[in-house]
């Protein structure tokens, strides 16, 4: 979309959708008044009258030419954000549709024109439900003869910044997997323009997916005005550290001009809720005449001029396009080809050739010049800044409840996925139908993938469309829920009892490696006796909930292999553990401490009380119920580390300033304090102990606005629990904030980490964020995102923070790292107002952080897999525990666990439905003979996707390469027929995959390999099951891809 462009000082406003009035475009003459508009029908143009026309315009360009002129790639494109102000399908009615209706027509009608289509969203649904049969033949037809091209291919255009690249990784292999099953076809170049700023993930993530090259535009403002001064806006870009060359990409950042071209939109602005009907629209250009045509290229061939300058070789990207265009692209088309075919009849004297362009038609060009480009290493463009005032970095926690929703959506989907697919192989079971199964998986995969959108995960949409997203994906997880309780009666056979007895819970570890943790229901009884599905009594603890009044926390420990699941059944008991001297729910002790006002810090001393466990003892300030230090067992040092909240104040008044929204962070001064006094509880149990506290505005309120809760395990590292021993889990209350608040949990410690922080690029990679010293606005343009993981560090000890959601993060002074929480905002901007874009968000959120402590090797090693152990977490089902759910000893069935080596993630293991041939030319015949058919799904094939989680050096024995047995792995799922290596969205076959080469700036030598070029195992690959006495394997390979974090292959 495009938004946000400083016009003075105090005022900015949003391009899309104004009108540029007269004396006003950025390209046009102070003082010059517009001409009259003509006629849609007098743009239409006979050659007869050009001579004339050309002696009077070209008197101003009678001046030398370059010998060879600049040769403009005009690429035809509509922005259409999948949400932001408007819903699916309110976009889809009013605009949406026509633009691929309009845009086939009119590429039909004359072979120059071209069109770049990039959200696969919309087209998807115009494709079901709109395009009629001879449309479709008419797509096919224009895709064959290069046309019509798909650029990106994703669902979505997602997210760089908060989302998860698990999740982008998702988008993509939802579209790609639509567009090759449909058409054969296989995107080779990105568009991603309008993200928020530019991740090194995304360039990675697009080689691995076979891409030639890269688009991106929203950088820092004065990076940008850097590279076009020094043509730098091309270069190779090197992603990740571990690949380097072996997954480069060529890269090309849009000038200063972004995806826009102002003048040139013909037909109109959309209107909403549908379109007009008479199809007619307000034009926001003056349609071209023979009276006007003078101005149309002057204004062109001067932007054209201006803008080479920046680019290395005689070839401009010039896009034509904006938000919501081409609705009617016969207004598009009817006045831009007879501007092109003016301009090239005086070809020399203008000192430009124009055509209509694909990207690929541009790429082409750029790559046949072979000039030599520098590359640009694995750091990213982030944060981005539109100018000194416009930090973007506030929507880095716009949002809060709806990042949440959308993480645990994707934590579901990739349980259900590999449940779905263990239940389906060897044999299904009768009782459930795998259609309906699959149909399931699949709606949760189409609200996973859209929500990835960068006007969603972001958080910067008008509230209707978050009630779009929450609907969605709260619908998915209920179908998947379903799902996966089917399949645990399935597996669980019924058996008679009377009388509801209590709970029945499946705790389901979707990890490929055997997990020790504690998970958490809620009951309403006190009493309890917990016992597993050989009858076992099981280490359990029960006390007083948080959140629920007359409500009880059952915390139960649990040891599940991988891939597998364990049963526990949960009654009412007439006693506790203490009095019947057995092993069931111990009862939790809790010590009340009174409130603390918040006084000035003084040297003094400190009455300090503790809670410890084998890993860490914390240490807590009675004077203050605050953090005061932790004592880390491994490396036997104390940091001091005490926490608290604070609030960010915005203006809310344009008058005054600049406001913080949806988008941008701009606060008024330094955080300040929001409260006064504090309150403690410690909850004591022989499973864990959790603190509690709770931070009051003012001495005498009743309620809290803020707490924390610190869980520490009592669990013996001995027992295979170091991850459960060496986290400290936080979770977090926030709200309803004040208005024009922004909320952080501030850590301070004795870290001497001199402001430099660490933190991660989509869960994938880390970055080293150093803090820079800017003349205004420092505090936004240091903020950073964190999608899954940060740290501070020095060189003795590392202080580890672990997300469950993404949030902003920032080191504003040494030892310090602050997270931002929630943000709640309002302002008199007519233009937000009016499309309900101020973020008013009056909703308590819950984060969840897990602290790590201690030495660089140390947390080096657990940092991911413990990230995983959050992301990935148990999925527990709970049901009444009655006759139709009773769990008797040796009733379960189930396979063999998987275990992979520690340094591996299953990233996926999941029956995506496809159904092509392996071979590209079969499947490409097979095309010709079914354009009228779907395909059935073909539920043989199984996507396997391996990820190696440690950098190439990090750990001097984890970072090492794996050899992996893919027997072991695929145990239980029945015979292999076939295995195949494939491209990251399952679209390429390994073998046949080959990309551009790109000449570099240094030394060959230094140059790294294409991995999908090597002799040694790669990373992504498709199996393809046998059905039990099946002696031909069919197709059904999937997608393997073990990548050394960030893609080394193993």
């Amino acid at each position: 979309m495009q938004r946000r462009c400083q016009v003075h000082r105090d005022l900015w406003r949003e391009r899309e959708g104004s009108e540029i009035g007269q004396g006003t475009h950025p390209w046009w003459p102070a003082g010059t008044a517009r001409a009259a508009p003509g006629s849609p029908g007098s743009s239409m143009w006979s050659v007869c009258w050009l001579p004339v026309l050309t002696q009077l315009l070209l008197l101003r360009f009678l001046v030398a030419q370059p010998v060879s002129p600049i040769r403009v790639f005009v690429v035809p494109h509509s922005h259409m954000d999948v949400g932001w102000i408007y819903t699916v399908q309110e976009s889809l009615r009013a605009y949406a549709a026509n633009v691929y209706t309009t845009v086939v027509e009119q590429l039909m009608l004359q072979k120059q024109r071209r069109f770049i289509a990039v959200e696969q969203e919309y087209f998807r649904l115009w494709w079901d439900g709109i395009a009629s049969y001879r449309q479709k033949r008419q797509v096919r037809h224009l895709l064959a003869t290069r046309r019509l091209e798909f650029v990106i291919g994703g669902q979505v255009m997602h997210d760089e910044t908060v989302a998860h690249f698990d999740d982008q990784i998702l988008q993509l292999t939802e579209g790609h997997g639509f567009l090759y099953e449909t058409f054969g076809i296989r995107p080779r170049f990105s568009w991603q323009i309008d993200s928020f700023g530019a991740s090194a993930t995304t360039p990675t993530l697009f080689a691995l997916a076979g891409f030639h090259a890269h688009v991106i535009s929203r950088i820092d403002y004065a990076l940008k005005d850097t590279m076009q001064n020094s043509q730098g806006l091309q270069f190779v870009w090197r992603g990740s550290p571990t690949l380097s060359a072996q997954q480069e990409i060529f890269t090309h950042v849009l000038d200063q001009y972004n995806y826009c071209s102002e003048g040139f939109n013909w037909d109109g602005t959309a209107v909403f809720p549908n379109s007009p009907p008479d199809r007619v629209f307000h034009p926001k250009s003056v349609p071209i005449t023979w009276n006007n045509i003078n101005y149309y290229v002057s204004l062109l061939v001067d932007n054209v001029k201006e803008r080479a300058t920046w680019f290395r070789t005689p070839h401009l990207l010039w896009p034509w396009g904006c938000d919501k265009q081409f609705f009617n692209a016969s207004l598009q088309f009817s006045n831009m080809d007879p501007l092109l075919d003016f301009i090239n009849s005086n070809s020399s004297k203008l000192g430009i050739s124009v055509e209509y362009a694909t990207l690929a038609d541009y790429f082409e060009a750029v790559q046949a010049h072979n000039a030599s480009w520098r590359v640009h290493t694995h750091g990213d463009f982030l944060p981005y800044s539109s100018d000194p005032f416009q930090a973007w970095t506030g929507f880095y926690a716009s949002r809060s409840g709806l990042k949440a929703l959308a993480r645990r959506a994707s934590a579901l989907l990739y349980a259900g996925e590999s449940m779905f697919t263990r239940y389906m192989w060897p044999a299904p079971h009768q009782h459930l139908d795998p259609a309906w199964a699959l149909k399931q998986l699949q709606r949760l995969r189409w609200a996973v993938s859209e929500v990835q959108h960068h006007d969603a995960i972001t958080g910067t949409q008008s509230p209707k469309v978050r009630d779009m997203h929450e609907e969605n994906l709260s619908s998915g997880m209920q179908g998947v829920q379903e799902l996966m309780a089917s399949i645990v009666r399935d597996r669980t056979p019924a058996h008679s009892d009377q009388e509801p007895v209590g709970h029945s819970a499946v705790v389901y570890n979707p990890l490929a490696w055997t997990v020790t943790t504690i998970v958490t229901l809620t009951v309403g009884f006190s009493r309890v006796s917990v016992t597993d599905e050989s009858g076992q009594q099981v280490a359990a603890q029960i006390q007083e909930s948080k959140k629920t009044q007359s409500a009880y926390d059952l915390h139960v420990l649990t040891t599940i292999p991988g891939l597998s699941y364990r049963y526990y059944s949960i009654r009412s008991t007439e006693g506790t553990q203490e009095e019947t001297n057995q092993l069931g729910a111990s009862l939790a002790r809790t010590s009340n401490f009174g409130r603390k006002k918040k006084t000035p810090a003084r040297p003094r001393d400190r009455h300090l009380i503790h809670v410890e466990n084998d890993c860490y003892t914390v240490f807590l300030d009675r004077d203050t119920n605050l953090l005061h230090s932790i004592w880390e067992r491994g490396s036997n040092r104390t940091v001091q580390v005490t926490q608290e909240f604070m609030e960010y104040h915005a203006n809310a008044d344009l008058k005054y300033g600049f406001v913080s929204d949806n988008f941008v962070f701009m606060p008024i001064d330094s955080a300040k304090s929001p409260w006064n006094s504090v309150g403690m509880q410690i909850v004591a149990g022989k499973l864990m102990t959790e603190i509690r506290q709770y931070f009051y505005r003012k001495v005498g309120d009743r309620n809290h606005t803020y707490a924390i809760y610190s869980r520490l395990a009592h669990v013996p590292l001995a027992q295979g629990a170091e991850l459960l021993c060496r986290r400290i889990e936080q979770e977090y209350r926030v709200g309803p904030l004040e208005l024009n608040r922004e909320a952080i949990l501030r850590t301070s410690t004795s870290l001497h980490n001199k402001q430099v922080l660490h933190s991660d690029n989509n869960g994938y990679q880390m970055q080293r964020r150093v803090f820079q010293k800017y003349s205004s606005n420092g505090i936004a343009r240091n903020y950073y995102p964190m999608a899954q993981s940060a740290f501070i560090e020095d060189g003795r000890s590392r202080l580890v923070l672990l997300s469950k959601q993404a949030h902003g993060v920032s080191s504003q002074e040494n030892g310090q790292v602050e997270v931002m929480l929630h943000r709640r905002l309002w302002n008199n901007f007519d233009w937000a107002l009016d499309y309900d874009l101020t973020l008013n968000d009056t909703s308590t959120v819950y984060p969840v952080l897990w602290l790590l402590l201690g030495p660089q090797s140390l947390t080096t090693r657990l940092r991911q897999r413990c990230g995983l152990a959050l992301q990935r977490a148990p999925v527990v089902l709970l049901r009444e525990l009655n006759e139709s759910a009773q769990i008797f000893p040796g009733s379960q069935r189930q396979q063999e666990a998987v275990t992979l080596p520690p340094s591996l993630h299953l990233q996926i293991l999941s029956i995506p439905g496809w159904n092509y041939s392996s071979n590209h030319t079969e499947h490409l015949q097979d095309l010709q003979k079914r354009h009228r058919g779907k395909a059935k799904a073909d539920l043989r094939r199984v996507l396997l996707r391996l990820h190696h989680l440690y950098e190439e050096g990090e750990d001097p024995v984890l970072s090492q390469p794996v050899r992996v047995n893919l027997q072991a792995v695929l145990q239980g799922l029945g015979s292999v027929g076939a295995v195949e290596e494939r491209s990251l969205t399952g679209t390429w076959d390994g073998n046949t995959l080959h990309r551009w080469s790109w000449r570099t700036q240094e030394p060959p030598h230094h140059r790294g390999r294409n991995i999908y070029n090597e002799k040694y195992p790669k990373a992504h690959v498709m199996v393809k099951l046998l059905k039990t006495k099946e002696k031909h394997s069919k197709a059904a390979r999937e997608n393997k891809r073990c990548i050394t974090d960030k893609g080394r292959t193993v």
